[in-house]
């Protein structure tokens, strides 16, 4: 296994003192399949219009369906992805690039002071969101909205949107919501409340451009800053202080 030892930063993406953590790196089930099962129809309906279009020779058609067929394809990608395995590692829930790390106070779940990480999802970006951290599902709070585009700030609040609360083993409670976006019409969500996830293990997927919003405990050790670009399931958000895993 691989180890990961990057410095520690703070809220405000500067070094903190203290050791660096040892991370271990745990690599995806064999079984992986390059592609999410939510763009099959797609792939398949655009390749089926590709083929008649081109074999009635209407050409223009053809090109236009086969980019389209291209476009799903490299939309609803799902690579490999090796995720570290460390106690109290948050990773992050989706690709994307950060555009949001502050203090709130998170009324809506947790109902507490909160550290918010917010990460925008372009529509070139792979869209399958992964959990954050080890923990068993205590809530699914689905909210129909607004879909203003993902990376503005109103759009934490007022568009559609689904919500998980995950509880780790030593009791530390996280929130993880995927947001609709201004082209995103569809937020899909596998899991259900009560179910438990490892770290990394996906969970669900965001059609066409959208937001992954994190809301995590106060004493959280923040390890991106705006501007940084993750990989969901293998860059490091942060760390819980508490151990919480």
């Amino acid at each position: 296994m691989n180890a990961q030892t990057d410095p520690i930063l703070d809220h405000a993406g500067a070094p903190t003192p203290g050791p660096r953590p040892v991370v271990q790196i745990a690599p995806e089930p064999e079984t992986h399949f390059p592609i999410a099962q939510e763009g099959f129809v797609f792939i398949a309906a655009f390749g089926v219009l590709t083929g008649v279009a081109a074999y009635a020779s209407v050409r223009p058609l053809a090109v236009f369906f086969g980019l389209l067929t291209a476009f799903c394809l490299y939309f609803f990608r799902d690579p490999k992805r090796t995720v570290p395995q460390g106690e109290g590692l948050v990773v992050s829930p989706g690709d994307g690039l950060v555009v949001d790390v502050s203090n709130v106070e998170e009324g809506r779940f947790l109902k507490t002071p909160a550290v918010k990480v917010s990460i925008f999802l372009n529509v070139f970006d792979v869209h399958v969101n992964r959990a954050p951290v080890s923990g068993r599902i205590v809530g699914i709070f689905y909210n129909p909205g607004r879909f203003f585009a993902a990376n503005v700030p109103k759009a934490s609040l007022e568009n559609e949107q689904n919500a998980l609360v995950l509880e780790t083993r030593t009791g530390v409670r996280i929130v993880c919501i995927q947001i609709a976006g201004l082209i995103a019409r569809r937020i899909v969500c596998r899991v259900k409340e009560g179910m438990t996830l490892r770290g990394g293990e996906k969970f669900g997927l965001i059609r066409f451009g959208s937001r992954v919003d994190l809301y995590l405990p106060i004493t959280v050790d923040v390890r991106v800053a705006v501007g940084d670009r993750v990989r969901g399931g293998e860059s490091i958000i942060g760390m819980l202080k508490s151990g919480g895993s």
